[in-house]
């Protein structure tokens, strides 16, 4: 008698405002479906992110520029959740997706990120539904490795990828954008 054990999916979530999305989503995206073998990685695009100043452009906007910039790359799947969960949180977008899918999940983010992750709103639960992998920032790595989320939940809940480090972010693009505007 034969005994299949059926495989979990690994998905992946990159959610954030990308306020623009850039090359570094892009490549830390790749790295991970290829790394952690993800079947499919969501970019989670929020309407707004509680902890930063309101996104420059409309979701609608971010979502089209987002796909443009991922459209050869088959794992990865743009979607803004907000209205469907009738929320921005990263709690209510990990519960719909467990509950919908019998998958495993990966929450990427950014050092940076891991070291605000304790102002999330149920952090700590976040870490129970999910893995926390973690890339490395420029000007953070040292800080992420003393920070409350970690010295909390453990290294058995965060996973640090070590991926070439890609030194963009949303608000260079923004500043330079400003900069070079005026």
């Amino acid at each position: 008698m034969k005994t299949s054990k059926k495989r979990l999916k690994k998905i992946g979530v990159l959610g954030g405002t990308f306020d623009p999305p850039h090359i570094g989503h892009v490549e830390i995206s790749k790295f991970a479906i290829k790394k952690l073998k993800l079947s499919l990685l969501i970019w989670a695009i929020t309407k707004k992110n509680p902890l930063k100043k309101p996104p420059s452009v409309t979701l609608e906007k971010r979502v089209a520029l987002s796909k443009k910039k991922v459209n050869k790359i088959k794992k990865i799947k743009i979607k803004s959740f907000d209205k469907l969960i009738k929320s921005s949180k990263t709690i209510d977008l990990i519960k719909y997706i467990k509950k919908n899918n019998k998958s495993k999940i990966f929450f990427l983010m950014g050092s940076d990120n891991l070291i605000k992750f304790h102002k999330w709103d149920q952090w700590k639960r976040i870490a129970d539904l999910c893995k926390i992998v973690v890339f490395p920032r420029t000007g953070y790595v040292k800080k992420t490795l003393t920070c409350k989320a970690l010295k909390t939940l453990g290294r058995d809940k965060v996973l640090f990828l070590r991926s070439k480090k890609v030194d963009i972010s949303s608000s260079k693009i923004r500043e330079n954008y400003l900069k070079y505007r005026n």
